[in-house]
């Protein structure tokens, strides 16, 4: 602190502001940053019980109902990719409301609710775009396979990238479009081996296509729609009110017509409260909605782009968690997708905090 003062003495107001304001924006990227990559953790966590919840009772006896209603295994992955992301995102809200109740932000809340139409608006159509992901990841899960659908979600940096500089007019450096193609090589190098061995065992599901490239686009264009929104209202606040539009899609449309053509939509619901089950479900809900705290609160601090990509190192977080859970030895390759990965992340983070001081394009590319 001496030595700031002795420094600031010598200097004029003007050079001591602009000093201050430097530091400050240090901050504030290196926070931004952090973000990130906490949501790459709880993202790469979310995978462990997205996965698991294909393979659980009462979920498989659900499946081969509807299997046996419709005479198709390819509906019953459709009905029910639809039914856990409505559990998903119904619990996502409960943990969010969790949340904003201990940080007392309910009355922020219905204060945007009533008052703010843009933000609404944006995280209405955040809750479209973000809601069609989940479900084509799902889809992607249950037809293809988890290394398929967390490789083809890694494309969506690239979409929110492209978006957010044409659309909301965040620049990114010549340098930061390198690092996020660099971080998403490493993400597709670790999961290569579970990829080609998912394709080459016969898994040429077109629905799994569609839902992979579901996510990636929904994905890139929900972080666009909600950076948008993040302009006019607050992160946590925001992050709720997203989720909140979702489960009405899921639970007012989408299950009840579902329900309605016959499949048992509500049939399984009692079995929620089993232990085993509930313990894989709150850590369902508590890990994608914290994912989502910290990938919205990265948003306004680095930008969209910056903000997705190192989100999308949840591909190798992934892989970690599944090794330290199960015991699973990923291989060699993911040593290398990890290498291939950090060197975009410094590649990325060596980028000056001055040149992204404002995140608005103010120019060509640099």
């Amino acid at each position: 602190m001496e030595a700031n003062s002795v420094n600031e003495n010598n200097m004029s107001v003007d050079e001591i502001i602009d000093q201050r304001r430097k530091q400050d924006h240090k901050r504030r990227v290196l926070l931004g940053y952090t973000m990130a990559l906490f949501c790459a953790v709880f993202w790469g966590l979310w995978y462990i019980p997205g996965d698991m919840v294909w393979t659980l009772e009462p979920f498989v006896s659900m499946q081969n109902e509807i299997t046996a209603l419709s005479g198709s295994e390819t509906t019953s992955f459709m009905v029910f990719a639809v039914f856990i992301t409505g559990i998903n995102a119904l619990l996502v809200v409960l943990v969010l409301g969790v949340w904003n109740l201990w940080m007392g932000k309910f009355s922020e809340m219905k204060r945007t609710f009533m008052e703010n139409k843009a933000a609404n608006k944006w995280y209405f159509l955040a809750s479209i775009c973000g809601g069609t992901a989940v479900l084509g990841s799902f889809m992607a899960m249950g037809f293809i396979g988890g290394a398929f659908a967390a490789v083809v979600a890694l494309l969506y940096p690239v979409i929110g990238s492209l978006v957010s500089r044409s659309w909301l007019g965040q620049k990114i450096s010549r340098r930061a479009m390198i690092g996020i193609m660099v971080v998403i090589a490493g993400g597709v190098t670790a999961y290569a081996s579970g990829f080609v061995a998912e394709l080459s065992g016969g898994n040429f599901q077109i629905w799994g296509f569609v839902g992979g490239i579901m996510a990636a686009v929904g994905w890139g264009c929900e972080g666009c729609f909600a950076g948008k929104a993040l302009d006019v209202s607050e992160p946590d606040v925001g992050i709720h009110m997203r989720f909140i539009y979702e489960t009405l899609i899921w639970w007012v449309i989408a299950i009840p017509l579902l329900a309605l053509m016959g499949y048992p939509m509500y049939d399984y619901l009692k079995y929620i409260l089993d232990p085993t089950l509930l313990v894989i479900l709150i850590m369902l809900g508590f890990t994608f909605g914290f994912c989502y705290v910290t990938w919205y609160k990265s948003f306004p601090l680095i930008g969209v782009g910056r903000g997705q990509a190192v989100g999308s190192l949840y591909a190798l977080m992934a892989v970690i968690f599944i090794f330290l859970f199960t015991g699973v030895n990923p291989g060699w390759l993911l040593v290398l997708g990890a290498v291939i990965a950090v060197i975009g992340g410094a590649i990325m983070t060596s980028e000056g905090t001055e040149e992204i001081a404002s995140l608005r394009e103010t120019g060509e590319v640099e």
